[in-house]
């Protein structure tokens, strides 16, 4: 679990736990669609996803001369991912990474918590263990 700062309509931000998925268990997933070249739309990993297969039309105000397969997964300005096959579906896919809003690993914060328990946090003259 992490946390994600989310600014709200009023210029405030709120900060809330956000489930982050491992990517490279997002890119076996993706893999494993880009295999079957089946379209899919759905829920993975707690987000909402979707693979589009490569289509032989060109994209508007574009050079490419197809539209590449492509996967997606997360809301942008929280965290999402992206993978493109942008040189062909049998070259490795470009990835995309927005996590601009992700602020702390959960690790990071338990050891925090802990060392702060550990070393300010006293009772009856006795350090708290936690």
């Amino acid at each position: 679990m992490r946390e994600a700062k989310i600014e709200t309509h009023d210029n405030d931000a709120a900060i809330v736990p956000v489930m982050v998925p491992d990517l490279e268990e997002v890119r076996a997933f993706a893999a494993k669609l880009h295999l079957k070249k089946k379209a899919w739309r759905g829920e993975a990993f707690g987000w909402q996803a979707e693979y589009n297969l490569e289509r032989s039309e060109w994209p508007l105000v574009s050079k490419m001369t197809f539209t590449p397969a492509d996967f997606c997964i997360g809301e942008s300005g929280i965290w999402f991912f992206s993978l493109m096959w942008e040189n062909g579906s049998r070259a490795a896919p470009v990835e995309f990474l927005d996590d601009r809003s992700i602020l702390t690993k959960a690790a990071e914060r338990k050891n925090s918590a802990k060392a702060y328990w550990e070393n300010t946090v006293q009772k009856n003259g006795e350090k708290w263990k936690v």
